[in-house]
């Protein structure tokens, strides 16, 4: 090769190297170069040049090749997973080509028409060594890297900061152990593109309210606990997937070094809404997260005299029913449907017209608050007083006991859902 060609696909590799795509999109065109040396150098012999063509057609770029591979991701730890994955591939690749190679070349070579008298040997020590050894060499060679990895991602000594993350139907909330924060995160794709009425927008079923916040160049350690059914945390990015089981605490932990907004989603079926239980990490620089924590407990303090205000006044229907409708089509409309109607006798209709005999939104107002407040034992129905505002449960138990022709004309007052607790 001329020292031209040579630079050339020097400079090939590192555009890769460097380049979004990644540590395979580099390895694509590395790929690539050695088979355009291939086919210059067998030019004029179209047998060989048909057997490396395949693999041009194969990937014709990184991107496409990339469709079909796992991601490199944004830590250290999931790039080594990558590694280990493409080495186990390419070592099983090379096991298979040379054992069913030679499945077929002996099935054609011996064929009866051939050989219509079998052999007559029956063993052959050396043989019977090599092709223990062998396996077993490569096992280990595998086995080591595969441990030193899976101890590493088990080591989740010395963090900086620790997130306790607990799941429940169908939500994640999330606590800073060490600043005292915490709050929930839930689905906002909107019921309209779900159901086919409204275009999918560009995050469908994968965006939330509260994105869990966690800084550049820490070690992030994660807490995962269940308050229900198994669940299990997952995003690709970071190669970080555990399991969140009710009464145990399971561990794992995360360094990004590359600030921007992670997607992942819950991978244990969990239920019926298991498909609308998404996860959004949004890492930032250290400074902004620190700033980040501060409005947050600044947020917190204002919270806590708004609550304080919102108990002090008398609050109308009008003020109470919009806000009411926004609680329940976020928390509740998903068991219950939008209209009340509710689904069988696991998510009892909320309609006094449906059900009138079950419907508990037209009973007494102290059993309506006691439900909602601290749900209904061995059912889905989940405690809302740790998780809703004293205003947002005022909201909506008013909601329920007038929407849908329910027309109770009752108001909960904050200050009354306040005094329940």
């Amino acid at each position: 090769m001329d020292a031209e060609q040579t630079e050339w696909d020097r400079e090939k590799v590192q555009a890769a190297v460097c380049s979004d795509a990644g540590l395979m999109t580099s390895q694509i065109v590395i790929l690539k170069t050695l088979v355009a040396r291939g086919m210059s150098s067998l030019a004029g012999n179209r047998r060989k040049g048909w057997l490396i063509a395949p693999v041009w057609w194969i990937f014709p770029n990184g991107a496409s090749a990339q469709g079909w591979d796992m991601r490199a991701g944004v830590t250290e730890m999931s790039q080594q997973v990558q590694m280990l994955h493409h080495v186990s591939l390419w070592i099983c690749t090379g096991v298979g080509i040379v054992v069913f190679g030679a499945m077929f070349y002996t099935i054609f070579a011996h064929r009866r028409s051939k050989h219509p008298e079998p052999a007559t040997f029956h063993e052959n020590t050396k043989i019977e060594v090599l092709w223990t050894l062998i396996p077993t060499l490569i096992l280990v060679g595998m086995a080591v890297p595969a441990t030193l990895t899976l101890r590493d991602i088990e080591d989740n000594s010395d963090a900086d900061l620790t997130v306790l993350i607990t799941g429940s139907q169908w939500k994640w909330h999330y606590q800073y152990t060490e600043a005292d924060i915490g709050f929930y995160s839930n689905m906002t794709t909107p019921l309209e593109q779900i159901n086919n009425i409204e275009p999918k927008g560009e995050n469908y079923l994968m965006e939330v309210d509260n994105p869990l916040v966690i800084p550049t160049n820490l070690k992030v350690r994660f807490l995962m606990s269940s308050d229900d059914v198994i669940h299990s945390w997952w995003v690709p990015d970071f190669a970080v997937k555990q399991d969140a089981i009710p009464g145990f605490i399971n561990e794992a932990w995360t360094r990004v070094d590359v600030p921007g907004i992670y997607r992942g989603q819950c991978t244990e079926l969990c239920g019926m809404n298991h498909a609308f239980m998404p996860i959004v990490v949004e890492v930032l620089p250290e400074d902004e997260f620190l700033a980040w924590i501060e409005d947050q407990r600044i947020a917190n303090e204002l919270a806590g005299d708004a609550a304080v205000a919102a108990r002090s006044r008398e609050w109308t229907m009008a003020e109470l029913m919009p806000m009411g409708e926004d609680v329940f089509l976020t928390h509740c409309a998903t068991c219950h449907q939008p209209d009340g109607a509710g689904q069988g006798i696991k998510y009892p209709a909320l309609a006094a017209a449906l059900d009138p005999a079950r419907v508990i939104s037209t009973g007494p107002i102290e059993a309506h608050l006691d439900r909602v407040m601290n749900g209904l034992s061995e059912t889905e129905m989940q405690a809302w007083a740790p998780q809703l505002s004293d205003v947002e449960l005022a909201a909506v138990i008013t909601y329920e006991r007038n929407a849908w022709g329910n027309n109770t004309g009752d108001i909960v007052q904050p200050l009354t859902v306040y005094e329940a607790r």
